[in-house]
């Protein structure tokens, strides 16, 4: 997880320079950019913090090691969803979404319910029925 650690570390570094030289060559007085390139610095960090997070919580991979084999990467990678309907349910709900910024704002009270209706049936699809633990 180092690596990837510092794929968002090293860019952070690079938009909090660019935001503070894009500050000063506008003279403070362009404060959309300034905030928009520092807070993708920070979108960056955030990120970057996790992943480091992650790297204390783990330790080391197979994928670090330079030595090692592709049988150690073998047995199970994670829990999926098999099955799943609920992402069709959440990209409905953010169709109609982008439809009320086009249309008008009454469809988005729909596509609110619709999405959040999807949302907790994804989140909670392990919770009942035939995956429950």
């Amino acid at each position: 997880m180092r690596l990837e650690s510092n794929v968002f570390w090293i860019p952070s570094i690079f938009f909090f320079l660019a935001g503070t030289l894009y500050g000063i060559f506008t003279s403070w007085s362009e404060w959309v950019g300034i905030v928009a390139i520092l807070l993708t610095g920070g979108m960056f960090i955030m990120i970057g913090i996790y992943f480091k997070m992650l790297e204390k919580r783990h330790g080391r991979r197979p994928e670090d090691d330079e030595d090692a084999h592709i049988s150690e990467l073998a047995g199970s990678q994670g829990v999926y969803a098999p099955w799943s309907w609920w992402p069709l349910v959440i990209a409905l709900g953010s169709a109609l979404a982008f439809v009320a910024m086009a249309v008008g704002w009454w469809i988005m009270v729909p596509a609110v319910i619709i999405g959040s209706v999807g949302l907790v049936g994804w989140v909670f699809e392990f919770s009942t029925g035939r995956h429950a633990h």
